[in-house]
């Protein structure tokens, strides 16, 4: 399967084994989502439980925390995560409060799923990376995952969680990895082996991280497409390194970065986000405040710029291999 497929099929069988999942949102239902993610749930489930909203983020949202505080989990999707601005009065101030302040008696448990990042020519209003706002706010969880088979086990988890999860899909990377080199043929999932997605049911914990490469060199923190990223430039440079994928961002899994960092005595933070306060800020203080005596270096950050994500200049604010390569000889020379 490609991440689509897969996120389809996680949708089908959570909606196949609980009547309480419902997915909305704007031309889900008959269309079959922007990215054909929904494709085929209407037909099979209905119009009550598959249904087209109008175009409107803060409602979409509100609906589905009513939704959810009266016994449902619905799934709604935000076409791309440059719109879900509208919707952060509910995702903030009802979505992410609601357990705590109803002591426990109501729950929003809400997944809400966005295609998020760049690297398709999709100019500024469709390619920024908002995970960061959203680690921000106590009570939401993120994840984004960098697989079809992680896509569909942690979107089956967050669906079943009884928190709200803002689930951010990497649309560079929907149909295959993405080595970074843009002037290179596009790949697909078929030859890789996480394009091995089980039909049926099966979930991975949200919280967990995963060691996609180990290695004694140099820890790097990635998640998203700049796994595949890391991962090629690695293989090109032959550096040791330790690769982790995050997967989760809140709640994130600081164990398995604190016995890496550990390990190698070195850091490097990647992600497509702008640098000042993007999440790799807050990863940098949380290793500078838990391993700074096994640290050899200072850590290092790749991400992007400080700039709505430009067009003609796409590659260039793109953390791609270049800038990659760059830091590692920085931080293996200190």
């Amino acid at each position: 399967m490609n991440m689509i497929q897969a996120i389809n099929s996680a949708m089908d069988v959570m909606m196949a084994r609980d009547d309480n999942v419902v997915v909305m949102g704007e031309d889900v239902g008959y269309f079959g989502g922007v990215f054909r993610a929904t494709a085929g749930l209407q037909k099979k489930y209905g119009k009550t439980r598959v249904f087209d909203t109008p175009i409107t983020e803060c409602g979409i949202i509100g609906v589905a925390v009513g939704m959810g505080a009266y016994g449902l989990r619905p799934v709604p999707e935000i076409q791309f995560a440059d719109y879900i601005y509208p919707a952060l009065d509910q995702l903030v101030s009802e979505a992410a409060r609601l357990r705590y302040r109803s002591a426990g008696e109501f729950i929003a448990p809400l997944t809400v799923r966005s295609p998020f990042g760049g690297g398709i020519f999709g100019g500024q209003t469709h390619s920024q990376s908002p995970e960061g706002i959203f680690t921000h706010v106590s009570g939401l969880k993120t994840v984004i995952p960098s697989t079809p088979y992680d896509a569909k086990g942690l979107l089956i988890a967050a669906i079943e969680d009884n928190d709200p999860v803002i689930f951010f899909e990497p649309k560079r990377i929907y149909n295959g990895p993405f080595d970074g080199h843009y002037d290179t043929p596009a790949k697909n999932w078929s030859s890789h082996p996480a394009g091995e997605v089980p039909s049926g049911y099966y979930r991975i914990p949200l919280g967990k991280a995963a060691v996609v490469r180990p290695g004694e060199a140099v820890t790097i923190l990635c998640y998203g497409t700049m796994v595949h990223v890391v991962a090629n430039t690695i293989a090109e440079t032959g550096v040791d390194a330790e690769i982790i994928d995050l997967r989760t961002l809140m709640p994130l899994d600081i164990d398995t970065i604190m016995e890496s960092v550990e390990k190698t005595g070195r850091c490097m933070i990647v992600h497509e986000a702008t640098r000042t306060q993007g999440f790799g800020a807050e990863l940098s203080a949380v290793v500078q405040e838990r391993c700074f005596y096994h640290l050899e270096a200072p850590i290092e950050r790749v991400t992007g710029f400080d700039t709505p994500y430009p067009h003609s200049l796409e590659w260039a604010y793109f953390p791609g291999p270049v800038r990659i390569r760059e830091a590692l000889k920085k931080i293996l020379k200190d």
